[in-house]
């Protein structure tokens, strides 16, 4: 009879558990555990008072990827104290429950650090989404069931089970384990190279140095490159010949010419957007019928935050060949006005300085361009005055300052009593009442016993 690998893992493990080797290989698991908490444990206070010592405080997105380091570091560190143990005891008793224990921590550690990458690429503001806790359950069965084939010795076996099953393409045949090996190594490529191109984003936009156009640019492009490099290296692994891509890329320039022309031209508007720096992340906007904040140049398209809270998504093709109003591309002062009537008995030359001067003491009103009062026209219930004044942070709307004004403006008119006129108009009845008002009037002339 032929003992499988899984039986001799059994009768090895009844062996251990009939001589005192056991026990000593147990204590040996416990103190490492134990050890290796002990010296992360050290580790994540000593980093987060380094945290809270330096000059800039940490964010809390630094803190959780300190947190997600250590947690990582606990298996690692308790894989390397038992592998040195088992090297050291295996020259005295049989070592066969470390030899399962250095693969559950390695497999531990595994897990941890892709649910780490993972997050970083998927949920980098900590919205954890159904899609990415399916991914992370995906990963953990995969990790764990291919551990429990390395400890069973059942891996070679399902190894040659899948050469054994081919797949016809074309005038080639191709295993399933060919197939996975394919699927899984351009899997992780693609997740790798995605993860430096997050790390690569975060290390741009932290210099600021750099025009935010620019660290814009450089991160798209670097994360476009990693993960063309990572598709490149992946297929050549696989074995795939890259001479094919020449086929492919005639092919994806014809669906590009004919149905791909829209997406195309706002990809290249938006590097175009980002190298011209005429928009940048913070500038004030007016484009078509969309007034907002830039809050995202991407590739395909630009977000606008609306002064009332409202998200707009422009395609960047739109803001290249249409007219766009940028109010803090060069100079980031923008003017605004009310309007005020005043009665014909006020004395412009006294109200006009009291005006300019409650304007300027508005928070937001520009103090380097005084506001200014003007007599706009004379109306035909009183004299239109225009108060107009500069600002310098459009991106925080104008609704607000436009009423801080005009409050401004209706405390200085009450306190020197001047009028403001509205429109009055008089009602005049002309001619003779109307028959029936005349005989009711008659009906209450006459005497009060007269019978009709």
């Amino acid at each position: 009879m032929n003992e499988t690998p899984l039986l001799n893992l059994i009768t090895d493990f009844v062996d251990d558990f009939r001589q005192p080797a056991i026990l000593w290989q147990a204590l040996v698991i416990v103190a490492c555990l134990a050890l290796s908490w002990l010296l992360v444990r050290q580790l994540r206070v000593f980093l987060h008072q380094r945290a809270e010592a330096a000059a800039t405080p940490a964010t809390p997105e630094t803190l959780q990827r300190t947190d997600s380091f250590i947690r990582i570091l606990t298996p690692v560190l308790a894989a390397m104290l038992l592998g040195i143990a088992q090297h050291f005891l295996a020259k005295f008793q049989s070592v066969n429950l470390l030899s399962i224990a250095i693969p559950l921590c390695t497999s531990m550690a595994l897990v941890r650090f892709g649910f780490y990458v993972l997050r970083r690429i998927f949920a980098r503001h900590g919205d954890i989404s159904p899609t990415m806790l399916l991914l992370e359950k995906i990963f953990t069965v995969v990790v764990w069931a291919g551990m429990a084939l390395y400890i069973t010795g059942l891996w070679p076996e399902l190894h040659t089970f899948l050469e054994s099953i081919v797949v016809p393409l074309g005038r080639n045949k191709v295993s399933v384990a060919a197939i996975l090996q394919a699927a899984i190594s351009v899997a992780v490529l693609l997740v790798l190279a995605m993860w430096a191109g997050t790390s690569l984003d975060e290390r741009l936009m932290k210099m600021q140095g750099l025009h935010t156009s620019l660290r814009v640019v450089l991160s798209r492009m670097g994360r476009a490159v990693l993960i063309l490099v990572s598709v490149l290296v992946s297929l050549s692994l696989v074995g795939i010949d890259l001479t094919v891509l020449s086929v492919f890329g005639g092919a994806f320039g014809v669906a590009l010419g004919f149905g791909l022309q829209k997406i195309a031209a706002n990809f290249v508007s938006g590097f175009i957007i980002l190298l011209d720096r005429s928009l940048t992340i913070g500038d004030m906007i007016t484009v078509g019928q969309f007034t907002g904040k830039v809050t995202q140049i991407n590739t395909r398209y630009t977000v606008l935050l609306g002064g009332d809270g409202v998200e707009s998504i422009v395609p960047n093709e739109m803001l290249i060949s249409g007219g766009v109003q940028n109010m803090s591309l060069s100079n980031r002062m923008v003017w605004l006005s009310t309007a005020v009537s005043v009665g014909y008995e006020t004395d412009l030359d006294v109200i006009f300085p009291l005006l300019e001067e409650a304007t300027a003491k508005v928070p937001r009103v520009s103090q380097s361009n005084p506001p200014s009062a003007t007599l706009v026209r004379f109306g035909a219930d009183g004299l239109d005055v225009q108060i107009g004044f500069w600002i310098a942070d459009p991106e925080n709307g104008t609704g607000g300052v436009k009423s801080n004004v005009n409050r401004a403006i209706w405390r200085t008119l009450q306190e020197h009593k001047v009028t403001v006129p509205f429109p009055q108009r008089e009602l005049r009845i002309v001619g003779t009442p109307p028959a029936p008002l005349a005989s009711a009037a008659d009906g209450e002339s006459a005497p009060s016993g007269t019978q009709p």
